[in-house]
């Protein structure tokens, strides 16, 4: 190795460690901002703040306890719970802090194949300005901060890899990297079984590639083909020996002539393996989502799509979009047209493309997608910046020009990370009722909620859930949302019935599971299955026989609600997933629901805002030009002992509003007669359960939890 190599070698292992060392400094901001907040703490640690991370964290603590039970959907062959558990394994310190910190170190990795992309252009400086720039700008940053367990800590890290690799074969047609890019391939779907179609982008271009200009270059075909048997839809350890026949058979010169025809196989299997699949299926959720989504066997009932209130999927603003990938509006226009500048003069980078367009697809798909085009984006920024330094009269202004204009482009996503303090996805006293409820219930026992917290239940419960953050669709969020907004006695019946039959279809599941597919059973959405056997072919005739003293299936576990006191922000959302006519798909009028915490008093006068207005000695309230009589007037508060003291007063039994007040939170409530009796309200709001249907477990202010008896 030659003294210039070496020092090249040396300057890059410098500059990987400077990034990661910044990367990894500015996500520690946040736990500095948060260490002495003891209600953010846990078992002596900050708690994590992304609902996401506890499945990983659940799947994990599985994997090192040794003990799950079946359909409880721990996730313990997942990669993030595996990697997890073994970092939790062999590090020296709690599963709360590696899980806490974690993200930390494996998303900082992204710096090392963005070094290594810019070694093979010549030009380190420009590596480096774009690792310190992409591992912290507002998207990635924010999906991989300290505290967000999520897969995205390697998301991106991994397809930067797999980009290096397939740059650096196609730039030195060595051997050595068909083997690497196959490896990265395999890991990455490994990793993110969803990688398909950014894996097929590159497979794309490279075959675009090869037929336009590099037509009679065989290594090219060599690279597709061990491509496409690691993307291949069949198992990892089937896809490495694939692979590692495919890289055998490469280097044997005597069978070059054959390597068309590999080629070909590949291509076939991918395709008869249902390779292309997943990734219409991801399209058609991100991109062509319905508000309803119908069933088209049985019943077709219509169900309210969750994508709609989701809003990492949701439709984003071009500032927002801007400032995600780079930081700020400015900086983003440069990264374009820094990056268009840099495939001019070095065409390898033209394969990135498939990463901005991934990023891109967030003006469609939303958010989530643009931490895809941040590494790429930046390296246009950061070429830009190298361009104009080469212009300086000396080489201290030059690199005195490249520090000032590498700290503008910082500078808007440090202030971004200064100030986005995101609390703990709960705080001590919520999680408090789950460890305790761990306690006092089974492991196959239910506790209902919205999907929000599905993850954080069964993490600290250890029990199971309807819902959560995977399992949400429209017909499974509807018998919860259905549950959370009747009356107490009809939400009963719901929840036992709900749970009986979630519990019935896995029974039907393990014993169609070795059966042909001519004698499988076919089940329909819980809903339609309760539906046909109470002998009803309209479900909304079923809902409405609810009311009356149906015969409910056969108890077979204890169920418990658990009602956060956060759940009222979402309570118009959670609201909307069952106030839809399921056999018609309309939308039912929306309840009376407004909710006040900046509200201002002058004498008899409360001005709640956005023109409610509530005269509290006429007890009417003004919704824009409508003044209408309120039923009931509601105080609740906590005393020294945290016990909840009401007071009602009625003033019009006709009327069809009502307005709580909960002093405690400093917050109103105006609500109908619908959202008033509902299992929430009373059960959370005013603690009026009624005791032959619930029992009181575990309340304080935060959280409450009642078990059903039925």
């Amino acid at each position: 190795m030659t003294d210039s190599m070496t020092k090249e070698t040396r300057l890059t292992l410098i500059y990987i460690l400077i990034a990661f060392t910044f990367s990894v400094a500015m996500r520690m901001i946040w736990y500095y901002n948060f260490i002495d907040v003891e209600a953010f703490k846990f078992n002596g640690q900050l708690m994590i703040n992304t609902n996401d991370g506890y499945v990983w964290a659940e799947g994990a603590r599985d994997i090192l306890s040794g003990i799950n039970q079946d359909n409880d959907f721990s996730p313990i062959t997942s990669a993030a719970s595996r990697l997890t558990a073994l970092f939790a394994y062999i590090l020296p310190f709690s599963f709360e802090t590696v899980i806490l910190f974690l993200p930390v170190f494996l998303s900082s990795l992204v710096v090392i194949p963005i070094i290594l992309i810019a070694k093979g252009l010549d030009n380190l400086e420009m590596g480096l300005i774009t690792a310190l720039l992409a591992s912290i700008a507002w998207s990635y940053y924010n999906r991989t901060m300290i505290g967000y367990l999520d897969t995205d800590m390697l998301n991106i890290v991994l397809p930067m890899f797999l980009l290096w690799s397939i740059i650096w074969a196609i730039k030195t047609n060595e051997d050595k990297y068909l083997i690497i890019t196959a490896l990265d391939v395999l890991i990455y779907r490994w990793w993110y079984p969803q990688s398909y179609a950014l894996e097929f982008s590159f497979f794309g271009l490279i075959l675009f590639y090869a037929l336009i200009w590099d037509r009679k270059n065989l290594y090219n075909y060599k690279l597709l083909a061990i491509m496409m048997f690691a993307m291949i839809n069949l198992d990892g350890f089937i896809r490495f020996p694939l692979v590692l026949a495919a890289y055998y058979i490469f280097k044997q010169e005597k069978l070059q002539k054959y390597i068309y025809y590999i080629l070909a196989i590949s291509i076939v299997l991918f395709f008869y393996t249902g390779g292309f699949n997943p990734i219409w299926g991801k399209l058609k959720i991100y991109v062509f989502k319905d508000v309803v989504s119908a069933g088209e066997e049985g019943l077709k009932l219509h169900f309210y799509s969750v994508m709609q209130t989701v809003r990492e999927a949701g439709h984003i603003p071009f500032e927002t979009f801007a400032n995600r990938i780079s930081g700020h509006v400015i900086t983003f226009v440069l990264s374009i047209i820094g990056f268009v500048y840099l495939a001019y003069r070095h065409k390898i980078m033209l394969f990135a493309v498939p990463m901005i367009g991934l990023g891109f697809l967030a003006s469609v798909g939303g958010l989530r997608f643009t931490i895809y085009a941040v590494p790429i984006l930046a390296f246009g920024a950061a070429f830009l910046i190298t361009e104009i330094s080469r212009f300086m009269p000396t080489n201290k202004l030059k690199y005195l020009s490249m520090i000032a204009f590498a700290m503008a482009i910082l500078y808007p996503n440090y202030k971004h990370i200064e100030e986005y303090r995101v609390p703990t996805v709960f705080n001590a006293d919520e999680v408090k009722i789950l460890s305790e409820l761990g306690s006092v219930a089974d492991r196959e026992d239910y506790v209902l909620s919205w999907w929000d917290y599905g993850y954080p239940i069964r993490y600290y419960s250890d029990v199971k859930t309807l819902i959560d953050g995977n399992k949400h669709l429209g017909y499974m969020n509807f018998p919860v949302s259905f549950m959370l907004t009747q009356p107490q006695n009809i939400a009963a019946k719901m929840a036992r019935l709900d749970v009986e039959y979630t519990e019935k279809a896995f029974k039907v599941q393990d014993k169609n599971k070795n059966l042909e597919t001519s004698k499988k059973v076919k089940l329909f959405s819980n809903i339609e299955e309760m539906t046909k056997d109470y002998g009803f072919s309209d479900t909304n005739d079923f809902l409405l026989s609810l009311e009356t003293d149906i015969k409910l299936a056969d108890k077979t576990r204890d169920i418990y609600f658990y009602l956060p006191f956060r759940m009222l922000n979402i309570y118009p959302t959670v609201n909307m997933f069952s106030n839809i006519d399921l056999m018609t798909g309309e939308m039912k009028q929306q309840p009376l629901f407004y909710i006040s915490k900046m509200f201002k008093q002058e004498k008899n006068i409360l001005n709640l805002g956005r023109g409610v207005v509530f005269d509290l000695q006429k007890q009417s309230i003004k919704l824009g030009n409508k003044e209408l009589p309120v039923k009931r007037f509601v105080t609740t508060a906590y005393d020294e002992n945290m016990k909840l003291q009401k007071d009602i007063k009625v003033s019009s039994s006709m009327a069809d509003i009502s307005v709580i007040y909960m002093k405690n939170y400093n917050t109103f409530l105006v609500i109908d007669e619908k959202i008033y009796n509902s299992l929430y309200v009373q059960l959370m709001i005013l603690e009026e359960y009624d005791k032959s249907l619930f029992e009181e477990v575990l309340l304080n202010p935060h959280a409450k939890v009642y078990k059903l008896k039925i």
